[in-house]
């Protein structure tokens, strides 16, 4: 039977990464969309210990970074944990060390413009 475990194996679907890390000139290394849109959380669900609170029109501000199938939990060279939380609609938005993670509706690729403002945070990795 142990012939079988390779040709298994060969059989895993790779699972495509919710975020990539981008090195950002001000920041150092921050977590982005596969598109390079910066992620951010909000401290105000930080504190609200895994509830989602970012609805209605501050959801089209900061739009959540929904989950498209299956998130990979670890993805190489970002030391994190990804996973997935259900938002008050039923869809499943992606989370990064428990944090539910949104873009800015006003920012395109490789921009971070609302770091530290109103509670919201660019999404920092450790190095």
């Amino acid at each position: 039977m142990s012939f079988l475990l390779p040709a298994l194996a060969s059989l895993a679907i790779a699972v495509p990464a919710p975020a990539v890390k981008y090195q950002d000139p001000h920041f150092g290394p921050i977590l982005t969309t596969p598109k390079k849109q910066a992620l951010y959380y909000w401290r105000v669900e930080k504190r609200a210990a895994g509830k989602i609170r970012c609805t209605g029109s501050c959801a089209r501000l900061w739009p959540p970074l929904y989950a498209k199938g299956t998130v990979a939990k670890r993805v190489p060279g970002i030391r994190g944990t990804f996973g997935t939380i259900r938002r008050p609609d039923g869809r499943r938005q992606v989370t990064f060390d428990g944090l539910a993670v949104y873009t800015y509706v006003h920012e395109g690729p490789r921009q971070v413009l609302c770091d530290n403002v109103n509670g919201w945070f660019v999404v920092r990795l450790r190095r």
